[in-house]
């Protein structure tokens, strides 16, 4: 787990102890995500089944091609699918090795999953990208240097 999210969740604990004042703050929640590309991979799902969409799954590729890029995002300072070097986000998920680049989508600012998903919600394509049946796998990034998130889908 990188850094950032482990720091992310100790805040939580922190937090949730804080509010229950007791120990079962401490306890395990089952089912409970373990990172914020966890959080995120569930709300898609949530949403997904809403819809009436089948589950994603966590597809490693596109985990590897989503991190890089919020990595570099966030290195550069930009917001775009395409490099400034001119990568697209297609030509990243085949370099990472998936066979079938579907849609990504990007963010910048949101500092938890619950408000990324709901900006990304309130925005009819990356809705569309999230709630597209057709859709089989995931993988999310983030990048808590400038809060910059990635969520790559492929088909």
């Amino acid at each position: 787990m990188k850094p950032p999210n482990l720091r992310r969740s100790v805040i939580t604990l922190v937090a949730l102890m804080i509010g229950t004042g007791t120990a079962a703050a401490l306890a395990p929640v089952a089912g409970a995500a373990t990172s914020v590309e966890d959080q995120v991979v569930a709300l898609v799902n949530k949403e997904r089944a809403g819809a009436g969409c089948r589950a994603v799954k966590v597809d490693s590729r596109l985990t590897k091609a989503a991190s890089e890029h919020s990595a570099d995002m966030a290195k550069r300072a930009y917001l775009d699918h395409t490099t400034p070097d001119g990568v697209t986000f297609t030509q990243r998920i085949s370099k990472a090795g998936h066979p079938s680049p579907g849609a990504e989508n990007i963010a910048q600012g949101y500092q938890s999953a619950d408000e990324v998903m709901a900006g990304w919600m309130k925005s009819d394509g990356h809705k569309a990208n999230i709630l597209n049946c057709s859709i089989k796998t995931i993988g999310v990034g983030f990048d808590a240097n400038g809060d910059y998130w990635t969520q790559d889908f492929g088909s």
